[in-house]
């Protein structure tokens, strides 16, 4: 079908994609202070766009929206042919929600102690 489509009329369908995966996505990559937005995330790695910024590598933090998922350790694999550039995980750390506890939790502890009546 792209195939009989004017070349105008195709750079257009392509540009409204583009905006439309980066408007959609709320996980962005924060390296240094500066931040990327990620187009698209799967099991093992994630793509940026390419003219964003040079090739990371190393440590980065993952985030989805203000909510920080995760620490990494990154490197680039190289580029698609959609101004994406792909990166993959060597190394992925969930972030703690809190600190984290020596001993197992038990499911039947009391919510609070009632003090002695004197």
């Amino acid at each position: 079908m792209t195939d009989v489509l004017p070349d105008a009329v195709r750079q257009g369908l392509e540009a409204a994609r583009a905006a439309a995966r980066k408007r959609g996505n709320r996980l962005c990559i924060h390296d240094r202070g500066t931040v990327h937005r990620v187009l698209r995330m799967w099991d093992g790695g994630f793509a940026l766009a390419s003219g964003s910024a040079a090739p990371l590598r190393g440590y980065v933090d993952l985030y989805d929206g203000p909510r920080h998922l995760s620490s990494c350790l990154i490197v680039a694999t190289g580029e698609e042919r959609d101004g994406e550039r792909l990166y993959e995980f060597k190394l992925e750390t969930p972030v703690a929600e809190g600190p984290p506890l020596d001993y197992p939790l038990e499911e039947s502890r009391p919510a609070a102690l009632i003090p002695p009546a004197f």
